[in-house]
């Protein structure tokens, strides 16, 4: 995979060249129910070469577990166009989806406490 030079792709003036809706060729809708807390991973078996470069720049970063809000932080891109690239990896079969528990708390402290705990060990 050929990674992109952020310097191509940046302006210290007028910021991101790329537009977000050129990344989902104009499409807002993904097909696949996602929110910024489902997390996804790669299931190995789409190959990169088969894939455009935003879409291989995603796939590698779903090799460990992410959520989309990660997911929408790392690529500094919308959620909403996060959300199509995953949802083009989901119908090809590269990536699996995990929507959170419908009955879990997103305010409950024991959980807050385990996600705080895990991102200063990252950091």
């Amino acid at each position: 995979m050929r990674e992109l030079d952020d310097d191509l792709l940046l302006d210290e003036d007028a910021g991101r060249l790329v537009r977000p809706y050129t990344v989902s060729k104009g499409r807002t809708a993904p097909t696949a129910r996602l929110d910024l807390l489902s997390m996804v991973c790669t299931t190995g078996t789409v190959p990169f070469s088969r894939l455009d470069s935003e879409h291989a720049e995603v796939l590698s970063l779903c090799c460990d577990p992410i959520s989309v809000a990660e997911m929408s932080a790392h690529m500094r891109l919308p959620a909403a166009v996060i959300k199509v690239l995953l949802s083009d990896l989901v119908e090809c079969g590269a990536i699996t989806s995990q929507a959170p528990d419908p009955l879990a708390d997103p305010t409950d402290r024991s959980l807050l406490e385990a996600l705080l705990n895990g991102l200063q060990r990252r950091l």
